[in-house]
Order: structure tokens, then C-alpha cells, then sequence
């Protein structure tokens, strides 16, 4: 099955998901009056991101979509819906915007933490200009001048009032509603520094009058410390805007693959129309060097595909008539003749951007104390910076040591890098994932794959090709070995399993197949049909067993025979008598072994399990180095299941990759599900985990990425609450002074970003 047929999403009754952008969030505190508002409505919950500004509202039947923008716009933000637009031609991709959550991903500089970089920068501009002079004056006496504080002051004026609109805003929205967040603290503490400079050169208008007061009264005003700590916090949001930006790069690249034309062909007659009108059914041409404009079937013409962009796999893909093709991968040699069968937010694109953007949108359990901090932190806070003015008022009885002690704590204590540390890290790694061919479906896998210590290993399709070929048919009775393969390959033609189409295609390189009755299938047992008259069985040796037919000692030495050549073989029997034996044989995929080191490498168990017999097992077993220990071998479905059970009673944390309809209920059970991207729908559906390739070396890289971005995730909240822990007592001491506490709170915020920024060099 083709990576374009892995995400097909089954709608599900129950409740509904509605997804909005809200403007006007600035901090974690926001984020968690959001979804508390939210949350009071009966039966509603919402997981809301800051850095995308958006949330993703799980709403019942009877709570209207107008309900939620209501609730959300009367808790001070500006709410609206994704509605999905036309589809559109933008100049080289096309999707939906319904379709990718972050279907935007410039939305992840828009308005982000207080505006978009685009708006931040005249602020920052201004400030900036403005700044330099006052903070020179006001610092260096050579540069003063008579009057020169009133000249500093309307300097001031424009960059604690306009320049800090952002902040004020914010804040003043929250106090409308009794609330309060970390731009409360801001707004207060550039206020207050202001608001006290002025009246004290109100009171003492000659404070200044003749330059340098020899008696440091102007050491009263603190118009430089409100002027540098704006700009040092616009610096900081700007510089914040432009690399989250960056953060959404990943996304924004997979849903930009697609193609912007399509050749169809209509009466014979090939037609370019914008890939946005493709409908399904629709036959499109697609030349050597042109993308695939949307998932199909191949019709006509045979050609090898580049899959690169969707799966990460490095090697092109041979394909045939019949086969299934996905959009936005790139046809390198044959022109190809292909039926539309997906169009939009169908796609395998549509879905990837659906998945990916849906996991930055989720609330990983990291997350989880940084709001519960966030939403009583601002209040204590404020406690701590009255209570500080108070107490150095009281025992020092200097009002400016109280006041410059208690501006900088409310300047230090902003943790504007708390509410980041996650949903940056978090946006950075899901879309270096992404851009690898790894789709993580949500924050929760990233701590499973932390505590996983064991992953079993399906070998059919995952650490094998997966693609069996028939190397002997041996006749066990009176019919010719012709004849055998005629009848198994008949009763085989009507089942899924890869052993079946194996057997299936290569009788029909030998003759025509003949017509089948009355089939029937036991999931890892093997198959039934009336053939001609004849009862026909292929399958396993307890399949036979379990339908009366008797094996011989002959027989069993036959068998054993074919299984110490490393082949698989399957019984077939005619009217209750063994028949004969068809041997086929897979080959290992080329980069299994160094995927299986790199397993041991990160400290998991790779234990091989599989349908197959022990003595194939062993041999796949000895060849990408797993132990003879580690193999489970005959094992059925319901056998897998029974596996991992055993392994995590055991007291293992069990990860399972696998990509078949039988390894569905082992990947579900799993503490780590991990779905290779050749396999069905089932798979993909149970599993955490979904690498778009068929390469076992993706999943090690799944695993690795996933801990990178967890630990990622875990240094940023580290320094964001080591930071604020270090940073108000320091400043309630009088030992920091508010303009570096300003530069020092900004830096937090940047550096949190940028160490997220790292995870897009994973694998490079």
C-alpha cells in the first residue's frame, strides 16, 4: 500500500472539533484563561497553542460554534473561525484552510506574544532612536544640560506610551475582566517608573535646572530605566516574532509540496488547469521532472518516483499500472497516465499538514505545570513587589532604594519564556519530524518514548522487504507441482496477506487462474475456497491440523527441509489431503541491521516477532544482529498481543512497530505504537507513531527526535523557572537594577526559542 493511502481519517460520531484563531494572547497565563473559560461550558474542552494562536475546542452536540467565539471574545481576546475558504491557486501549493490547523504557519508570527514582527518593528525603531539619548544623558553627567531632565522625560513620553502600546493594551484588556498576565507586570512596572519620574520633577522642577545637581537629586528619576526596559522587551518580542516564525518553517514547507498545474486529459485532449480543480476520477498526465498533482492510481505508463519529500526515503520508487501514487512526489523518468482518486483536504498532503499541526496543537503533560504556575503567578507577584517596596521603605526608609527594588521585580519576574517553553519546542520538533517523514499524532508520545526500554519488531514489512517471491513449489501427492500452484494460487487470489499475493501472482505467471467458491480466511491460519469442484486449504501447519488433514512424517521432512533454507512454507491440500508445499523466501531491507544498532544504541530491546517459523526467524534474527533469545517466532495476531502483554507484566515499557491489519491490536496495546508508512490504514490508526517510509531506520530516527524534542522542551522550562526562581529575590534584594533586569527577561525569552531552534538541524 502507497503512503497515499495510509491517512484516510474515518469520521467518528461524538463530538465535534472546532478549531480557532485568537488574537491577542501574549502569555501562558492567557493561555490558561482560555481554556478555563472554555472549559465551563458543559461538556467542552480546548487545548490552545500560543505560539499559533490557536485553539483546537473539542465541542458537543448543542454548544453552537457562535457559543465559543462569545466566550472566547468575552475573555478579552478576538476570536474567529477557520473557515475553509475556496480552494485557491497561491503560487505553488494549494490545501485547504480548514485542513492544516496551522494552515497558515506565517500565523506563527502573527500577533505572536503581543504582535507580529512586522508591527513590533516601527515600535522597536522609535524606541530604539529615542532611547539611545535619554539613556546617555541621564547616565553619563558630561552629556547633561540645564533642564535636561524635562528634555528626557518628553523623549520618554512616546516610547513608554506608544512604543509600549503593546504591553499596555494587553494588560488593561485582562483588567477589565479582573485578570491579570505577565504584560500586567510590564505595563506596571514602566508605568510606575515613569509616572514617578514625572511627579518628581514635578514637585522639584529645578531638579535639573542648572545640569549635574550636585546633591544626586536627579538620581530620583528613572525616565532611562522606563525607555531601555520597553526597548529591551521590544527587542526581545521582535526578535521572539521572527524566529517562531521560523519555528513553523517545517509545516509550512510540507504544505507548500504540492503542484501548482495538472495536465488532464479531457476528449483525448490535454488541458492545464490549476491542480486546485482537479476533480476525482479525473485522468491527468504527468511528464518525466513534474510533481504528481494529487493521490491517484496509475493508469497507463510505468516510471520510477521520488518520494523524498513525503517519506524521507533517499531511493525512487518503481511503479507500474495499478499501482497508487501520492501527490506532491516528483516523477523522474516515464510519462504516466494516472486517475485521480483524492483531491484537497483528502490528500495524503491534506492529512500529513492535518496530523502534524493537530500535535502542535495538543497540551503535552510537560505543559501542564507551567500553566498551573502561570495562572496564580502574576497575582503573587504583584504581592511580592508591594511587599518589597514596603519592607525597604520600612527599614531603610529610602523610598527610591524601595521603589528601583520593586520595579525590578516585577521587571525580572515577567516569565514570558515560561509560556513558550514548550509549545516552541514542541512546534519546532513535530515540523522537523514532519520534513523527515515522521508524523508524531500528539505530545503524549514524546514522554512514552522516554520510558520505552523494549520494542518488538514485526519482521514482514518491517524488517524485511516484506515482498515474498515464490522459490519452490514442491508436489507432495499425485497432482503435478503445476497443478498444486494453480490451486493455491487460486484460493489465494481472494486474500490481503503478502504471502497470498505472492502465491497468487506467481501462478498467474504460470496460467490462467481458475474460478474460486465458498472462500473463506482465518487471520494468520490460511485460507478456504472451492475450487472446480474441489476443496482446496493453503496454510500453516495448525491450519491443516485444525481441518483434518493429517501430516505425515514424509510431509513434516519436507517441510523442515524448506525451513533450514530459510524459506517460508505453506501447506496445500485438496479434498483433506496434503497436495504439496509452496516455498517462498523474503529479503532482508538493506538498512535494518544499522537501524537495529542504532535501536541498542538508544537503549531499547529490539525483539523480533513474527508469524513466521523459528527457523526463518533465527536466520533474519543472526542477520541484523537480535538475539536468539529475542525471537518469537509462529506467533498469530492474537499471539502479539498476548507478547506484549507478557513483556510489560514483565515490567518492560514495550514499543511496537509493525504494518499490517495484524499488528493493529499489538500497536494499540503498546505502550509506543509505531506504524511503518507502507502498511494499512489499521495500522496507522492504532499507532502513536506513523513513519511515512518503509525503512526500519526511520524509527529509530522517530524515537531519537522525540527524545531530543523532549529534552528540548525540558532544558526551556528549566531555564524559564530556574530564571524567575534566581531573579526575584535578587531584585527584591535591591541587587538588580530594573534596566538589566529588562534586558535579562527578554534574553529569556529569546534564548528559550533559539535553543528550540536546534531541532531543525536534527539529522543533518
Amino acid at each position: 500500500m502507497s503512503a497515499s493511502e495510509i491517512l484516510t481519517q474515518t469520521a467518528t460520531p461524538g463530538p465535534r472539533m472546532v478549531e480557532i484563531d485568537i488574537e491577542g494572547m501574549t502569555c501562558a497565563s492567557c493561555v490558561s484563561r482560555v481554556e478555563r473559560k472554555l472549559g465551563k461550558l458543559e461538556g467542552v474542552s480546548a487545548a490552545v497553542n500560543l505560539p499559533l494562536e490557536t485553539a483546537q475546542v473539542t465541542v458537543p452536540a448543542g454548544i453552537s460554534d457562535q457559543q465559543i467565539l462569545d466566550t472566547v471574545n468575552a475573555t478579552g481576546y478576538t476570536a474567529r473561525l477557520k473557515n475553509p475558504p475556496p480552494l485557491k491557486h497561491d503560487g505553488g501549493h494549494h490545501h485547504e484552510q480548514e485542513s492544516h490547523p496551522s494552515a497558515t504557519p506565517e500565523h506563527t508570527d502573527h500577533m505572536a506574544h503581543g504582535g507580529t514582527a512586522a508591527t513590533l518593528r516601527p515600535r522597536l525603531v522609535l524606541a530604539a532612536i529615542l532611547t539611545v539619548p535619554v539613556f546617555l544623558i541621564s547616565m553619563f553627567p558630561a552629556l547633561q544640560f540645564p533642564h535636561w531632565g524635562w528634555v528626557v522625560g518628553i523623549l520618554t513620553l512616546p516610547v513608554v506610551t506608544w512604543a509600549a502600546w503593546p504591553f499596555h493594551r494587553a494588560a488593561a484588556i485582562n483588567a477589565r475582566h479582573l485578570a491579570s498576565t505577565m504584560d500586567t507586570l510590564v505595563s506596571i512596572g514602566v508605568s510606575a517608573a515613569f509616572l514617578f519620574s514625572a511627579v518628581e520633577l514635578g514637585l522639584d522642577p529645578t531638579m535639573t535646572a542648572h545640569g549635574m545637581a550636585m546633591d544626586g537629586a536627579h538620581a530620583r528619576l528613572y525616565f532611562e530605566v522606563s525607555a531601555v526596559v520597553v526597548t529591551f522587551l521590544l527587542l526581545g518580542r521582535y526578535l521572539e516574532a521572527r524566529a517562531k516564525s521560523k519555528a513553523g518553517d517545517a509545516l509550512k514547507a510540507l504544505l507548500s509540496l504540492g503542484a501548482k498545474e495538472a495536465t488532464v486529459l479531457r476528449n483525448g485532449v490535454e488541458v492545464k488547469i490549476p491542480a486546485t480543480d482537479l476533480a476525482v476520477a479525473e485522468i491527468f498526465v504527468v511528464r518525466p521532472g513534474e510533481k504528481i498533482a494529487t493521490d491517484g492510481i496509475i493508469t497507463d505508463g510505468s516510471s520510477a518516483i521520488d518520494t523524498a519529500l513525503i517519506t524521507g526515503e533517499s531511493m525512487p520508487v518503481d511503479v507500474a499500472v495499478g499501482d497508487a501514487v501520492t501527490g506532491a512526489t516528483i516523477n523522474t523518468s516515464g510519462r504516466l497516465l494516472v486517475r485521480a482518486t483524492r483531491v484537497g483536504s483528502e490528500t495524503t498532503l491534506a492529512q500529513m499538514g492535518k496530523l502534524v499541526s493537530a500535535a502542535q496543537a495538543s497540551k503535552a503533560p510537560i505543559a501542564r505545570l507551567a500553566d498551573r504556575i502561570s495562572a496564580v503567578f502574576v497575582p503573587i507577584v504583584l504581592a511580592i513587589a508591594v511587599l518589597t517596596f514596603a519592607l525597604w521603605l520600612l527599614f531603610s526608609g529610602d523610598i527610591q532604594a524601595a521603589f528601583t527594588a520593586a520595579v525590578a521585580v516585577l521587571i525580572i519576574a515577567c516569565p514570558c519564556a515560561l509560556g513558550l517553553a514548550t509549545p516552541v519546542g514542541l512546534l519546532t520538533g513535530t515540523g522537523r519530524a514532519a520534513q523527515l517523514g515522521i508524523l508524531i499524532k500528539g505530545p503524549q508520545v514524546l514522554e512514552d518514548t522516554r520510558t520505552v526500554d523494549t520494542i518488538l519488531l514485526d519482521k514482514t514489512g518491517t524488517v524485511t522487504e516484506g515482498k515474498l517471491s515464490v522459490v519452490d513449489v514442491v508436489a507432495l501427492a499425485g497432482l503435478p507441482a503445476s497443478e498444486v500452484l494453480s490451486f493455491a494460487g487460486a484460493v489465494e487470489s481472494r486474500s490481503e496477506h503478502p504471502i497470498a499475493h505472492a502465491i497468487a501472482e506467481h501462478a498467474r505467471n504460470w496460467g490462467t487462474l481458475p474460478d474460486v467458491e465458498d472462500f473463506t480466511s482465518s487471520p494468520g491460519g490460511g485460507v478456504r475456497a472451492n475450487i472446480e469442484g474441489r476443496t482446496v486449504l493453503a496454510g500453516r501447519t495448525g491450519w491443516l491440523e485444525d481441518n483434518g488433514v493429517e501430516l505425515t512424517g514424509p510431509h513434516r521432512a519436507a517441510q523442515t527441509a524448506q525451513q533450514n533454507l530459510g524459506t517460508t512454507a505453506i501447506w496445500v491440500a485438496v479434498d483433506g489431503e496434503v497436495a504439496g508445499l509452496i516455498a517462498l523466501k523474503d529479503t532482508i531491507k538493506a538498512g535494518s541491521a544499522a537501524a537495529i544498532a542504532t535501536l541498542k544504541e538508544l537503549g531499547l530491546r529490539p525483539i523480533l516477532l513474527t508469524g513466521d517459523n523459528a527457523a526463518v526467524a533465527a536466520q533474519v534474527a543472526a542477520a541484523v544482529g537480535i538475539a536468539p533469545e529475542d525471537v518469537y517466532a509462529d506467533v498469530l495476531p492474537e499471539g502479539k498481543v498476548s507478547a506484549v502483554k507478557a513483556l510489560q507484566a514483565a515490567g518492560a515499557t514495550v514499543a511496537m512497530a509493525g504494518d499490517g491489519v495484524n499488528d493493529a491490536a499489538a500497536l494499540a496495546q503498546a505502550d509506543l505504537g509505531i506504524a511503518m508508512g507502507s502498511g494499512t490504514d489499521v495500522a496507522i490508526e492504532a499507532a502513536d507513531l506513523t513513519v511515512m517510509g518503509n525503512d526500519l531506520g526511520q524509527v529509530a530516527t522517530a524515537i531519537a527526535l522525540s527524545r531530543k524534542t523532549l529534552g528540548t522542551i525540558k532544558t526551556n522550562l528549566f531555564w524559564a523557572f530556574f530564571y524567575n526562581a534566581i531573579g526575584i529575590p535578587v531584585a527584591a534584594l535591591g541587587l538588580l537594577n530594573p534596566m538589566i533586569a529588562g534586558a535579562a527577561m527578554a534574553a529569556s525569552s529569546v534564548l528559550v526559542v533559539a535553543n528550540s531552534l536546534r531541532l531543525r538541524r536534527f539529522g543533518r
